[in-house]
């Protein structure tokens, strides 16, 4: 939203519902996702303490509670921000548990490449907020985001591979092998800080954010390396936490590279 507004203020009424709405949309999304997976989620140490399967909440509950946040994000971005964000925040919705959720996430090693665009539609929809329009500047933040998300979370199903294969997931470790998959982070690593730089001609980042940009992939390069040479649970793990600090840094420095120039 602020790389969208180009300097100018946000007022706090779509600020807000954006945020709230936004929110209520992911976390909706995320109550029909331990819906649809529950009995997987029970196989997996990892989701195994999730409500439903630990059985704080019956299944029907979390469904219904799923459905209305998702149509409550609608209302409240569709009334106080536009319509535009209010259908990108469903599509994004959408996304997530049917074509992810439902149709590639247990029958395709693609399921991830595919379904990163539900964790990528937020972009779009806090610029649909701002700008009533979608622009190219838009879609870069979006591949942005789109190619990390291979990187990131085969990083973590290195970690929990032996959870994703005790549920028949077909992620990236089980289905090619672990060695494939490391070579695959390496890959779209290269890819996603070839396109963290696309702002800077784009004229969305400046100087500022170029450099941060930089010194963000570099380091980004350096993990997906070591974690190739290593081949260490200790190298995966180094991996996905520096990914998660990468993108939330990547987008900050967006932020102040707007805000100060």
């Amino acid at each position: 939203m602020v790389v969208a507004a180009q300097g100018s203020a946000i007022p706090l009424v779509t600020l807000l519902a954006t945020v709230i709405g936004g929110s209520m949309a992911a976390a909706g999304a995320s109550a029909l996702n331990q819906y649809i997976d529950r009995d997987m989620d029970k196989q997996m140490s990892r989701t195994k303490n999730r409500p439903i399967p630990a059985g704080r909440i019956a299944p029907q509950y979390a469904l219904i509670y799923g459905i209305v946040l998702v149509a409550l994000s609608v209302l409240i971005l569709g009334v106080f921000v536009n319509w535009l964000a209010a259908a990108l925040a469903l599509l994004g919705a959408l996304y997530y548990v049917v074509l992810y959720t439902i149709l590639l996430k247990r029958n395709t090693v693609l399921n991830i490449l595919i379904g990163g665009g539900a964790g990528a539609m937020p972009v779009l929809v806090g610029w649909a907020a701002v700008r009533g329009m979608l622009e190219p500047g838009a879609f870069v933040l979006f591949a942005i985001v789109f190619y990390w998300t291979p990187p990131h979370s085969w990083a973590l199903a290195l970690l929990v591979n032996a959870d994703y294969a005790r549920a028949n997931v077909p992620m990236m470790p089980v289905a090619r092998g672990l060695d494939a998959a490391r070579v695959q982070i390496l890959l779209y690593s290269l890819q996603l800080v070839a396109l963290s730089l696309l702002p800077v001609p784009f004229r969305i980042g400046g100087w500022f954010y170029l450099i941060a940009a930089t010194l963000l992939g570099l380091g980004m390069l350096y993990e997906s390396v070591r974690l190739l040479n290593e081949k260490s649970n200790l190298a995966a793990k180094r991996t996905y936490k520096y990914s998660t600090f990468y993108l939330a840094l990547l987008f900050l420095a967006l932020i102040v590279d707007q805000l100060f120039r």
